[in-house]
């Protein structure tokens, strides 16, 4: 055989392979989403039989069990009490809206036959599983969008809850800012669309306590950069690491460069391993104006700085900024996953806090 007929052969081989792979994959989604379809239908029939019974709870327990020893003679395994329990708080998650919630089951189980066709479920069951054991309808659905529109990984849903994202991003908006992250997800718009605080970098192995320099810091995120970047949120791709410019005869060096490509800017992110101070914040507007007047381009956006500190003094950063700053951002990082609990009391104190219109 010739070495133009290996290559022939290998090409056709390939176009075959690649050809299977993609029919594999499209059986798979289909397979996965007819489950999930499935699973609601069961799900809501469960219900609708419970409410037949005078008494729901007892009544339920007995069609669930009954249901569990037929289905798993007939159909085998994956139909236990708890499986069939899943598929109805699955059923109920996601057939009883905010407006039809003062509604009985009954009237709205009617109203969801009738439009079951407008219901698109994207995501797998085990993805829906997670999802259902959170209990703010406003927290899960912005779960929902954000895991379909960054292909996240059922490890990642669960990463991107246990650190509290939606908490993070609902302490810097306002209760219209929030309502609005349950119904579209995180939009980025504005430069402080893409900042956290704060940051949760657990993924590093650094313990609370530990000690650590801002060089060691930084290359545990190096190392750790595919998680780095997910932390940092949408849009980001990486530059580069203590990134040199010189000017009058000085040289400078910034931390960490991206670009970030829906805002069209670079973003510049500085370490600082204690508390952070003003001289750290002059410094960070002097990489940004020098990043505004000697690199980007016109047709490119303001640069961004966020200075990614341990600790963080808000009336500090608060005068040393000027009022209408859109560039320069200090957040903290943690290195250890937050508390929730914590999170969402920061939250209430914050709507507490706001103006209310008269």
């Amino acid at each position: 055989m010739t070495k133009i007929e290996k290559n022939i052969n290998l090409d056709f081989y390939n176009k075959v392979i690649q050809l299977l792979n993609v029919a594999r994959k499209s059986v798979i989604q289909t397979v996965n989403k007819t489950m999930v379809y499935t699973y609601f239908e069961i799900g809501k029939i469960i219900v609708e039989e419970e409410q037949k019974g005078k008494t729901r709870a007892e009544y339920g327990k007995k069609i669930l069990q009954g249901l569990s020893e037929r289905l798993s003679k007939e159909c085998g395994r994956g139909f236990s009490v708890d499986n069939l329990e899943n598929m109805r708080r699955f059923y109920l998650a996601y057939s009883i809206t905010e407006k039809s919630s003062r509604k009985s089951i009954k009237e709205n189980s009617e109203t969801v036959s009738r439009n079951s066709d407008r219901i698109d479920f994207k995501l797998s069951w085990s993805h829906y599983l997670f999802l259902v054991r959170v209990d703010n309808p406003d927290e899960r659905q912005f779960y929902e969008i954000e895991a379909i529109n960054n292909n996240w990984s059922l490890r990642e849903l669960q990463r991107q809850f246990d650190t509290a994202l939606f908490e993070r991003l609902a302490l810097s908006r306002d209760k219209k800012g929030v309502k609005k992250l349950s119904k579209k997800g995180q939009l980025i718009e504005k430069p402080k669309d893409t900042v956290k605080d704060p940051y949760i970098l657990e993924f590093l192995g650094l313990k609370e306590e530990s000690i650590y320099s801002e060089t060691e810091l930084e290359q545990k995120i190096i190392d750790k950069l595919e998680h780095f970047l997910l932390e940092l949120g949408k849009g980001f791709t990486f530059v580069g690491r203590q990134v040199r410019f010189t000017f009058d005869d000085k040289h400078f060096r910034i931390d960490l460069v991206f670009y970030n490509r829906i805002l069209q800017c670079f973003v510049l992110v500085d370490l600082k391993i204690g508390e952070i101070s003003h001289q750290d914040l002059g410094q960070m507007q002097m990489y940004v104006n020098y990043y505004d007047r000697k690199v980007k381009l016109e047709n490119e956006n303001k640069t961004i700085g966020i200075i990614l500190c341990k600790k963080k003094n808000e009336t500090l950063v608060e005068i040393t900024l000027p009022e209408n700053n859109e560039q320069i951002f200090a957040s903290k990082y943690q290195t250890v996953l937050p508390s929730k609990k914590e999170l969402r009391e920061l939250i209430e104190n914050k709507e507490d806090k706001e103006p209310t219109n008269r």
